[in-house]
């Protein structure tokens, strides 16, 4: 599965993409296996009120199964001018 990072996300882990094997069921499930990888990544999902999160390009919540997808990309919220 395809992990996608923007924003200060990408910064404060370092990457602006990366593949992973998961057997997380849920986005908040993906996020504990990579919180557990390193600080930058308890850093980064420190505050998941802070974030965003869409599922093969759908927005959703960090509840949304993840089963058969292949991108989760997190992001801070949007906003408009």
């Amino acid at each position: 599965m395809d992990i996608l990072y923007f924003a200060w996300v990408r910064e404060r882990i370092g990457l602006p993409k990366e593949q992973v094997e998961t057997g997380a069921a849920t986005v908040a499930e993906l996020v504990d296996e990579l919180k557990a990888r390193e600080e930058r990544y308890a850093v980064a999902f420190s505050d998941l009120s802070a974030l965003r999160v869409a599922v093969d390009q759908k927005l959703t919540d960090f509840d949304a199964p993840i089963d058969g997808a292949r991108e989760v990309a997190f992001f801070p919220p949007m906003t408009g001018g």
